[in-house]
């Protein structure tokens, strides 16, 4: 029989990655290391664009995002069953029970994974039996006009990746959220001048607000007008009645959307956050799809945690399609 091709001339794969960031290059390396036929599909559009260093992960600390993303690309594509394209993922369908034996799929489910090349590259098409979400988060900043002009340098959103450069630093925490409490007690592991800014929402409570001051950490409740800065360093918030308070530095909670719209009107299970829901297998509620890394919960971490996500999915992956081709069903949790 001969084996079908798709549209853009690609052998059908185990599994299409959609996302090249640390979960999704692990999980392709672990796969293509188990005989598999990989897909990684990436947008090139990281959310860590802005970040100069990453820290924590190990024989790389200090390394850029950036520079771990193209080792683990190359890393990847050492191996002869391993595809990589420049794309934006825009449909992921489901195929018929007959579709997918016909693709060479023997347990009736698979994917069909269309995508749009980026700076020059092809359209893509895969046939996949399985199908794996790290794309990732995208991030909405608060609307402050120059604070992409220090994020990345003097603002950051982790505090286990950054912190330890503003030690002893007169700090900031901007967040809107509830769990910038939170985030405030592990930021005081590193200064103990730090300024919480809420900017005008009411998410510290007053107990909380209390427990602050006890360890010497203020709330400042009224709105944001901007952050300031001289010369490419930041110097300061300035709040919207004209007061300008000093500061060099810290971190911000930006507000994170998974960009899952290629799922289309797919029954896939959210949590009140907007991340994905996965099984402890990392299989989310659409059989066949599963998801690692930042999209799911608890949300973004250290790049180190995202790849051991995308290492671990990987291993309950490869089970899974064997399981499916011996006719067994699916892998219990």
């Amino acid at each position: 029989m001969t084996t079908p091709v798709s549209a853009s001339g690609h052998l059908p794969v185990g599994v299409a990655i959609i996302g090249g960031g640390p979960a999704g290059l692990s999980a392709g390396v672990n796969l293509v290391r188990a005989n598999r036929r990989i897909a990684i599909i990436d947008s090139n559009r990281p959310r860590h664009s802005a970040t100069l260093q990453s820290h924590g992960f190990l024989t790389r600390d200090g390394s850029s995002p950036l520079e771990l993303r193209r080792l683990g690309r190359e890393e990847f594509e050492r191996y002869p069953t391993a595809t990589f394209a420049q794309a934006i993922v825009n449909e992921v369908t489901p195929l018929s029970v007959e579709d997918a034996h016909a693709s060479g799929f023997p347990d009736g489910i698979g994917f069909r994974v269309r995508g749009s090349g980026v700076r020059g590259a092809a359209d893509v098409e895969f046939l996949a039996r399985r199908v794996l979400i790290t794309a990732g988060l995208t991030e909405e900043l608060p609307p402050f006009p120059m604070i992409r002009a220090f994020y990345g340098t003097a603002l950051h959103s982790c505090v286990e990746c950054d912190g330890f450069e503003k030690t002893d630093k007169p700090l900031v925490l901007i967040g809107e959220t509830s769990d910038v409490f939170g985030r405030a007690l592990l930021i005081s592991r590193f200064s103990s001048d730090l300024i919480v800014f809420t900017n005008g929402a009411d998410t510290v409570r007053p107990d909380q607000e209390r427990q602050l001051e006890s360890i010497g950490i203020r709330v400042e409740r009224r709105a944001i007008d901007d952050i300031v800065g001289e010369k490419a360093e930041m110097t300061g918030v300035r709040l919207t009645d004209g007061t300008v308070i000093a500061r060099v530095g810290g971190f911000v909670r930006p507000r994170w959307h998974a960009p899952v719209e290629f799922i289309g009107d797919q029954p896939l299970n959210r949590d009140d956050w907007g991340l994905v829901v996965v099984s402890d297998r990392g299989e989310t509620s659409i059989r066949g799809i599963y998801a690692a890394g930042d999209i799911v919960p608890p949300g973004p971490q250290q790049l180190i945690i995202a790849a051991g996500g995308g290492a671990r999915v990987a291993a309950k992956l490869n089970m899974d399609l064997i399981h499916g081709a011996l006719g067994v069903g699916q892998i219990d949790d």
